[in-house]
């Protein structure tokens, strides 16, 4: 609900539902929008990959022996004779799979890197426990009150728009849980305010809103509604509906398209995002996982191509963005007897950004013999995850206060 109390606290609208359209969506954004020529706020993109990918189908080693033996189904070759279905040469000792190639250019231009044999050090199977672990940042410990996501909010350190920290899903993920606002819509089209009166009341949404905003303004913003208002007419020309992606960027159809366009316009519209999550799901890949063709080459490609078109849409902004992706665990090095794989341990994350140590994978896979397997089945996390996390809040965001509880490891190096 939107009181005035929350109302006053963000200084602009910051408890959000669905329905009222996109320029409702502007004019509650520029409540605390940099002043025009200000720079530009550094943005997190986050993307949670749910089901566990498997990081040897993704970024798989080449000529890798035992790799073929354990996966006669699965594994693939880099070989010319392979043609289209080939996995791409990334380093001379991993690949590509090729699903994942509208990334390549960001590889081969520095600014797309790997993390390989990355994850939580809890050894847990369960997709439940293992996302809830990652979302807050704390391995093994149930209950933790705030997600990780969340704490680097609190840590930013200058004046919030409404607008700071979004998911574009349908209900707040468990990283954006705690005491810092945030907002889930799955579509800026259909975005709406809800009074504090509800629907038998029936008070209109953005009459509400405008009255809310003008009895703030005489206590706390009396000198900028004018401006603000004029700004709103401005910003509203910008449809959701009818946004055209800039230099030909083409978003797949589907959820994660979807998000990822709209996080694109909300970058370019300057709202004040700084933090903003989406979904990839279906990388569950227990039957018919598929090599070149199947279940896991429909998700990374649906990943990639979303991924490019997010990159090349961004245009001048890419400076601003750096793009994570994440996944609970991995899946096992074997593979089972329904042509698939099962829940493992480590797995590899993709790191986008003109900042990022790019075109290198990173992170220590020593081998596939069974001594180097975590339990002699499943990659091993020689990478954990907060390693990560905390380096690209610390080099992207500038957040240097400590994220995750109990944890005393170091950040790895991932930026230029």
């Amino acid at each position: 609900m939107l009181t005035r109390r929350v109302f006053l606290k963000a200084g602009g609208m910051s408890v959000l539902t669905f329905g009222l359209g996109p320029s409702f969506l502007h004019r509650a954004a520029l409540a605390a929008t940099p002043a025009a020529g200000s720079q530009r706020r550094k943005v997190l993109v986050t993307i949670f990959q749910r089901g566990a990918m498997d990081a040897l189908a993704a970024v798989p080693l080449l000529d890798e022996q035992r790799l073929r033996a354990l996966r006669p189904r699965l594994a693939m070759s880099a070989a010319r004779s392979a043609g289209d279905n080939a996995l791409i040469d990334l380093d001379g000792r991993f690949g590509l799979h090729p699903s994942f190639a509208p990334l390549l250019p960001w590889w081969r231009d520095g600014r797309l890197a790997v993390v390989h044999a990355v994850g939580s050090p809890d050894s847990t199977r369960s997709h439940f426990d293992a996302q809830d672990y990652m979302e807050t940042g704390t391995p093994g410990v149930k209950g933790t009150s705030s997600g990780w996501l969340n704490r680097v909010v609190g840590e930013l350190g200058h004046e919030a728009s409404p607008f700071r920290a979004v998911a574009m899903t349908s209900s707040l993920p468990r990283s954006l849980y705690g005491p810092e606002e945030a907002v889930a819509v799955s579509d800026l089209a259909n975005f709406r305010v809800r009074t504090a009166g509800g629907p038998a009341a029936k008070v209109d949404a953005r009459k509400g809103f405008e009255a809310l905003y003008r009895q703030t303004s005489e206590e706390m913003l009396r000198h900028t509604a004018e401006k603000t208002f004029d700004a709103v007419q401005r910003l509203s020309k910008l449809e959701v509906r009818s946004y055209q992606p800039a230099h030909g960027a083409r978003y797949p159809k589907g959820r994660l398209g979807d998000a990822l366009r709209q996080i694109a316009m909300l970058i370019k519209a300057d709202v004040g995002l700084e933090i903003a999550f989406a979904e990839s799901g279906g990388w569950d890949t227990h039957v018919q996982q598929g090599g070149a063709r199947g279940t896991f080459s429909r998700r990374a490609k649906e990943l990639a191509s979303a991924l490019a078109a997010l990159w090349t849409d961004l245009g001048s902004h890419r400076d601003e963005v750096t793009v994570m992706t994440m996944t609970e665990f991995g899946r096992t090095v074997k593979e089972n007897g329904s042509g698939g794989t099962d829940h493992g341990h480590g797995s590899c994350l993709f790191l986008l950004g003109n900042h990022v140590a790019g075109g290198k994978v990173h992170g220590h896979l020593p081998s596939l013999d069974p001594d180097a397997l975590f339990e002699g089945r499943d990659l091993p996390v020689t990478t954990d995850f907060r390693s990560v996390f905390s380096e690209v809040a610390a080099r992207h965001l500038k957040v240097k206060a400590p994220l995750f509880p109990g944890w005393k490891g170091k950040p790895v190096s991932l930026f230029a």
